[in-house]
């Protein structure tokens, strides 16, 4: 009872004391780590999404572009960082490929961070030459059935989503295509629009034009949900393949972050999403909005799935980074 009397106490001030520091929260600058070079897609949206925080949480968000091995060298500097709230970083959906492309790595995604928040969810499109024979992924399957090495497909590299996406498709429909690396979407697209390889699988801001202007065929979107800046074309689930796995962009701090910062941050960083300026500009840069934005705690669940099943995809198409 005495013992009781003495701990009960303490607990409750060691609640107070870790409530007041989520309210007083942030008290300084934050870094934000971006872990790709500045002017790419993540460094767009985080300088943005950084001002609205300012606004939202009355401290500076310092953005720290720290590239590097596919995002790893700015990672692993963040998982090394004291988990006070004053580190954070946003990154993309590589991350979570990481640990099943490369044999030496200097974190774990999942043990060593805080998943904090999605950001938004970044779609790749299949597409094929807008005179292709290829008018469905339903052409695409039925074609590859019948001759596996007359399909190949364009991704933007070794073990980048749009690689494992074509792998997860073969493995569903149970066909066989051949995988054509470029080293980014601009590089692929003299070979996709002469039909050198049959298809692409690459990103939405890149393709969308070349779709609107007659020169491409978009088959298909990646992704639970349809873009609407491309309406009329169709999740890979609704033409026939189920995978509804998707890229993202997100937040994420050290390990052992305080839950009440942890879920502040969730907050502002679902408020300043929401805003119309930054709807348009995900929009814009080929993006779409999370709804419902998830809780941290649900972000964390959905991150760790996410983590399995593209490490067991990478693992099957035998993608490595050396």
């Amino acid at each position: 009872m005495n013992l009781a009397k003495r701990i009960l106490p303490a607990l409750a001030l060691a609640l107070a004391v870790c409530a007041g520091h989520a309210q007083t929260y942030p008290s300084r600058p934050v870094r934000l780590v971006v872990p790709f070079p500045a002017g790419g897609g993540t460094d767009i949206v985080a300088r943005r999404m950084a001002q609205h925080l300012h606004e939202e949480l009355g401290q500076v968000f310092i953005i720290d572009n720290k590239s590097g091995a596919s995002g790893n060298i700015g990672a692993e500097s963040v998982a090394r960082s004291a988990p006070d709230g004053y580190t954070l970083m946003l990154t993309a959906a590589p991350f979570a490929i990481a640990p099943a492309l490369f044999k030496s790595l200097g974190f774990d995604p999942v043990k060593d961070f805080t998943p904090v928040a999605e950001v938004a969810s970044v779609p790749l499109l299949v597409v094929t030459r807008a005179d292709s024979p290829l008018k469905s992924i339903a052409d695409l399957v039925a074609a590859a059935k019948k001759d596996g090495n007359a399909i190949s497909y364009a991704s933007f590299g070794n073990g980048s989503p749009p690689h494992l996406v074509g792998e997860r498709m073969k493995a569903l429909a149970g066909i066989g295509m051949t995988h054509v690396p470029y080293k980014g979407s601009q590089a692929a697209l003299p070979d996709l629009l002469s039909g050198q390889v049959a298809v692409g699988i690459l990103d939405v801001v890149s393709m969308t034009p070349l779709i609107k202007s007659g020169r491409l065929r978009a088959l298909a979107i990646t992704g639970p949900q349809r873009t609407p800046v491309l309406p009329d074309v169709p999740t890979l689930t609704q033409a026939g393949i189920p995978f509804d796995t998707v890229g993202w962009y997100a937040m994420f701090g050290p390990a052992g972050m305080d839950p009440a910062i942890t879920a502040r941050l969730n907050g502002a960083v679902n408020k300043v999403m929401a805003r119309p300026d930054m709807r348009s500009l995900l929009l814009a840069s080929g993006s779409l909005s999370v709804d419902p934005a998830p809780t941290a705690a649900q972000w964390a669940a959905a991150f760790k799935d996410n983590v399995q099943v593209w490490g067991e995809v990478a693992r099957a198409s035998g993608a490595s980074v050396e």
